[in-house]
């Protein structure tokens, strides 16, 4: 499975809106340099697939863009919930491992609250840098499923 980076969006404190960035710095069992979710935890990154974003659009949420669900890697042409987790991908020099599908939604969200419906719970997925290096809007992105490796 191929996709592509379609933005790269971090913030300074969770729960909040990401601004969006050109390239990212991703620090091996870090996370992207200067985001709020990085550390040494299992949810170092968000991705966000753009067709998920696309479902909330045809609802007629308004005024969507990248970063709105809080993620840091919108992406393009995969469809992320159905990845196992375990599964490794190859964005830009770096290495992830999936390590989380969906999140409970804390309450008082704040994107909840300007959205009205959050697809992070469902659809979004977090991952884990094994290897660090830089990432740039465009960069491919190499899914290699769990139930792929194991037929290697």
């Amino acid at each position: 499975m191929r996709g592509k980076v379609l933005a790269i969006s971090i913030s300074e404190t969770k729960g909040v809106p990401k601004t969006s960035i050109p390239e990212a710095m991703m620090i091996a069992d870090f996370g992207i340099e200067g985001d709020a979710h990085a550390g040494k935890w299992h949810r170092q990154i968000s991705l966000l697939a753009n067709e998920s974003v696309d479902k909330m659009r045809e609802k007629g949420v308004e005024g969507l863009c990248t970063g709105k669900f809080a993620e840091n890697i919108t992406t393009e042409g995969l469809n992320l919930w159905t990845i196992p987790v375990g599964s490794k991908l190859y964005i830009g020099q770096t290495v992830h491992e999936v390590s989380q599908i969906g999140k409970e939604c804390h309450h008082g969200c704040a994107i909840k609250q300007q959205v009205g419906e959050c697809v992070m719970p469902k659809e979004g997925i977090f991952t884990k840098v094994l290897v660090g290096g830089m990432v740039y809007v465009g960069d491919e992105i190499r899914v290699e499923a769990i139930d792929e490796m194991v037929r290697l």
